[in-house]
């Protein structure tokens, strides 16, 4: 069984954002990125786990980006896949960005393909139900446990109010959050292998977006904070509608 984990590249949460050419880009000077967690410490894993118990044979990755993300896909190398491929195109764009993945899946054909539910940049989650559509296979997403046996894949999921459980056949592609592994650190060994691993470049397929960012926006500066003594919950109701308008 083949396995395609999708890996993007997005801001490490603890990087301060700035904005430049009047909030229309992101100033990348002193950003750290890192692996999108949902495809590293899920995705990902769980198909190293596939692997482990003998029920995957192959797992490639695969990235959309520009030379800039090759340190991502090369750690996602590290964790353990077998072949990494960086589509060459600079996009923004879900379904642009899905199109680009399709397009090369098509040309190898897998079984399985894993990406996590949403990446923590733009927080869509649309990336995965695209390409699925693309390849006109079944998509489940929010998964919460994922088993198979190389021919049906049973997903639990989260849904409002719960989980269910659903079967079906391969090929799929599944959106992966917190519950269908654990997340795991490369060791030495893996980081210097990936290091002088070859990582497979292609041309993006012509495809053109269908969406465009128009500008940024920071989210508000945090307000400072009030103090209201536990003996006057008046004050704090009073606070609590008039100001904070929570209730």
């Amino acid at each position: 069984m083949k396995i395609l984990v999708c890996i993007s590249q997005v801001p490490d949460t603890s990087t301060k954002i700035v904005l430049k050419d009047n909030n229309t880009a992101i100033n990348n000077q002193g950003v750290t990125y890192v692996i999108n967690p949902y495809d590293e410490w899920y995705a990902l894993v769980r198909a190293l786990e596939l692997k482990e118990t003998g029920i995957a044979s192959d797992i490639h990755l695969v990235t959309v980006g520009k030379a800039d993300t090759e340190p991502v896909i090369r750690k996602a190398l590290a964790l353990g896949g077998d072949e990494a491929i960086r589509i060459d195109a600079d996009s923004h764009d879900p379904y642009e960005t899905a199109n680009y993945i399709a397009e090369y899946a098509k040309s190898v054909g897998y079984d399985l393909i894993l990406c996590g539910k949403e990446s923590i940049d733009y927080n869509n989650g649309a990336v995965g139900a695209m390409l699925a559509e693309l390849l006109d296979t079944d998509y489940i997403g929010f998964a919460t446990d994922l088993q198979t046996d190389g021919k049906i894949a049973t997903v639990k999921r989260e849904i409002e109010g719960g989980e269910e459980t659903d079967t079906c056949s391969l090929p799929v592609v599944i959106a992966c959050q917190k519950g269908v592994a654990e997340a795991r650190i490369p060791n030495m060994r893996g980081i210097m292998a990936a290091r002088t691993r070859p990582l497979k470049v292609v041309t993006p397929a012509a495809i053109s977006s269908v969406t465009e960012i128009l500008s940024y926006e920071l989210p508000p500066a945090k307000a400072g904070i009030k103090m209201v003594s536990p003996d006057n919950m008046d004050e704090l109701v009073e606070l609590l509608h008039a100001e904070a308008k929570v209730i």
